[in-house]
């Protein structure tokens, strides 16, 4: 698929990828068009053997959410927002958490709506110090969505989350960072280049075990400790039998820096 509203970058030499929100005059705001394309950049970023994605922003924000001029409210008919969510934006969300491999956001500027919950969606989330996160739902009568719900409580608390989301106030990259909404804030001149460096180094990792931790993790927060011991002895048993576990041994008992392949 050619792309208009995205584009994509793989370095077959790091196997690291970059997909960039590509819409800076519209502030980088999904249209039915920029969903499809980013399904598209997803698939070929699992064919073509890609260990590590970042997802960033051209231009001034990283996202603002859903475009609403891409949903023809002047025509006098009101969209269906709930066939909107599930064929879109809750699709993109699933694709993120069960991507096997790292996904880094590289929040660059404001992140809106559904655009501060795709960062959060992401497995780790940097930001620029000038970055701004805003839960603007409450703003247009709507809840939040793109996994909103289910994300922000589980980041910030359940009395943050609900100052967040029934405000809309906007909350600075410094703040996100001290709540543990997100992972690192930095200068926004080194924020591409850390997040290159965090990818480029996640993708000499063990990329299945990498998968495996994603899993665990996100099945954890929804399950009792007794399925989850499981499914660690599950995971175990099928990591215990990969390449890296191997080579992760050897390294360590013949004191020399691991040599992981993804296998």
């Amino acid at each position: 698929m050619p792309y208009t509203e995205i584009a994509l970058e793989l370095d077959a030499g790091s196997q690291v990828a970059v997909l960039t929100l590509n819409r800076p005059e519209r502030l980088n705001s999904f249209t039915r068009q920029m969903h499809a394309e980013i399904r598209s950049a997803l698939d070929t970023v699992n064919q073509e053997g890609m260990r590590a994605l970042v997802i960033t922003g051209a231009g001034r924000a990283f996202c603002a959410g859903q475009d609403l001029s891409d949903l023809n409210l002047g025509s006098g008919i009101s969209p269906d927002l709930g066939d909107l969510i599930a064929e879109n934006f809750n699709l993109l969300v699933q694709r993120l958490q069960a991507l096997p491999l790292p996904v880094i956001a590289a929040v660059n500027g404001t992140a809106a709506g559904a655009g501060a919950n795709l960062a959060l969606a992401c497995d780790l989330t940097l930001a620029a110090r000038s970055a701004k996160f805003i839960q603007a739902f409450v703003k247009i009568g709507l809840v939040p969505d793109t996994g909103g719900t289910w994300l922000l409580p589980r980041r910030v608390g359940m009395a943050r989350a609900l100052g967040l989301a029934l405000t809309g106030d906007a909350l600075s990259a410094d703040q996100a960072e001290a709540w543990g909404m997100i992972w690192r804030s930095v200068e926004p001149a080194a924020l591409l280049d850390e997040a290159m460096q965090l990818a480029t180094h996640l993708a000499t990792q063990p990329t299945r075990a990498i998968a495996a931790i994603k899993q665990a993790m996100h099945a954890g927060t929804a399950q009792t400790l007794d399925r989850s011991l499981d499914l660690e002895a599950r995971l175990q048993r099928d990591l215990g039998q990969s390449s890296d576990y191997l080579e992760g041994v050897n390294a360590f008992l013949e004191k020399r820096p691991p040599l992981f392949t993804g296998r």
